[in-house]
Order: structure tokens, then sequence, then C-alpha cells
């Protein structure tokens, strides 16, 4: 059986374990006691910066402590040793990054956080143990902590990756929606409320947000770019409309981020009214959206 069949066995398990539900919210718990909404969690989620920070800075650590494991076999302990503890203290923010965006994740995908920041904060101690016998000089023992560190990091890793690349956290959840280049009907305006609350309507299969803003209006990508939530199901305040599910808020005028967890802005559309209808129309596109899905 090939490998990377095994491995998706392994995660599939992961995700389908209700077993880890409970330590999983318990952990959770414990990091939003830390990670405050507000301004800690917008730079710990990206948000100053305009996408996740977590996966950049995980080169520091790894590139630490696999240049360490080149000196270890070089024989050059000392060096190997100074990076062992940089690469130690490069993890922590980057475990506090991968933190806060584990606490606006749910079930399977939470399931598989749980186990990522697991496996990297046993890579984590198994590294602050080999910097410490080095330091008393037991090198062989603190090369072997850090082989144990090393398989607790791929492991690590590979869950990471699944997360991003198989689960879709951190991406943008409006990535492949197919945004319509020609002006398009939305909707008819007498059936838009004109008091600025959001509605819901649809264009070619995308869902999208429209509401009136100063007299004239807007158009937006309804899913929350973050984590896909229904933006027309939240609230509008000051010129913002706020995700019901994590409370990030896009600007109505142009879909910019004014406060997150959120990273990434709304797909933002021109609108013109026609009539009594109100059209609208994305004034470019990406590549990766000429195969389109709709919600």
């Amino acid at each position: 059986m090939r490998t990377s069949t095994l491995l998706e066995r392994l995660v599939t398990r992961i995700e389908h374990a209700t077993v880890l539900d409970a330590p999983a919210e318990a952990y959770a718990s414990v990091l939003r006691t830390v990670v405050r909404p507000g301004p800690v969690e917008d730079t710990l989620s990206g948000v100053p910066v305009g996408h996740p920070v977590h996966p950049a800075l995980v080169a520091v650590p790894i590139g630490a402590w696999v240049s360490a494991g080149v000196l270890d076999a070089q024989g050059e302990r000392g060096a190997a040793r100074r990076l062992v503890g940089l690469g130690v203290l490069a993890a922590l923010p980057t475990a506090a990054t991968g933190g806060s965006d584990y606490l606006t994740t749910a079930g399977a995908e939470r399931r598989v956080g749980f186990v990522h920041a697991a496996t990297n904060l046993a890579a984590i101690a198994s590294y602050g143990v080999s910097w410490l016998l080095r330091r008393r000089g037991n090198d062989r023992a603190g090369v072997v902590a850090s082989l144990v560190g090393a398989t607790a990091l791929g492991a690590g890793g590979w869950l990471g990756g699944h997360l991003a690349y198989a689960q879709g956290v951190g991406v943008d959840t409006t990535a492949f929606q197919k945004l319509p280049t020609e002006w398009t009907e939305a909707a008819q305006v007498a059936d838009l409320p004109t008091d600025g609350s959001p509605s819901e309507v649809e264009v070619d299969g995308v869902p999208l947000l429209v509401a009136a803003l100063d007299g004239a209006w807007v158009a937006m990508a309804d899913r929350c770019t973050h984590r896909g939530a229904p933006l027309h199901e939240g609230t509008v305040e000051d010129g913002c409309i706020v995700c019901p599910w994590h409370d990030s808020a896009f600007a109505l005028a142009d879909g910019s981020v004014r406060s997150g967890p959120a990273t990434r802005p709304q797909p933002s559309l021109e609108t013109r009214q026609d009539g009594g209808r109100l059209l609208v129309r994305r004034s470019e596109e990406r590549t990766l959206r000429t195969n389109p899905t709709g919600r």
C-alpha cells in the first residue's frame, strides 16, 4: 500500500475522532485566555500584513533545527546547540500565531489542529530538552532528544500541510468563486431594503451581499474570506459588515478588513442601476476561477 494512502487513512481517522473534542475544546479555552479578541488576535492572525503569518514563521524554527541536524552530523556541537536554542525561541511566537488560527476552527479541522499543535509542542519540548542537555555537556543525549524532536516536527508539519492544503484552513474561501466580469443583473432594486441592512442575492450560482450605503448600492462576496460564514447574516456597524461567526469587520464600501481575525478583504463588485435593476460586475478575475465553484 502506498505511503500516501496510509497517511490519508490516518488523518481521516483523526478527523472523525470525536474523542478529541473534549481536550481540543479545553485547549481552545486555555488559548482564549491569552489570545484576546482585538489587537492581540489581529496581530497574531496576520491582519496587518494581509494574510496568515503562521505559515511564514514556521520556516524559522524548522530551518534552525534542520541546520542543527546538519551541524551535528559534521560534529559541530557548539554551533548546533546555538541553533537548537534559536529554534526553540523562534518556535514560541510561531506557536502563538498557530494558536490564534486554531481558535476559529471547528469539527474535523479542530481535531486535526489539536493533534498538529500537540505534535509541535512535543517537538518544542524535545528540542528544549536537547538544548539543556547540550548546555550541560551531554551532547550525545542532546542529539537523541533532537532526533525525537525532528520526528514530532515532521508529523506536525505534515498535519499542518493537511490543514492548509486539504482542509483549507487559512485559505481565502472565495478564491475559486467566479464573479461576473460583465454587467449582470443581481436583483430588482424594489426588492432590496433601503435602510442599509444587508441582503443576499445570487448571481450565476455565487451568493453576494448587497446593501444601501450613503445613497448608493454596494456589493461584495457574501461568503466570508476567513472561514466562509454567510455575511448577510451579520450586522452593519459603522459602515462595516460584521461577520456572524468570528466578528471580523469588512468595510462595505470596498470590502477591506477593518478588524480580524480575517486577513483577506472581501471581493467587492462595481454596481450600477439600470431602470429598476441592480447590475454588478467584477473588474478583474483570476485564472483559478476559470473552473468555478458556487457557494
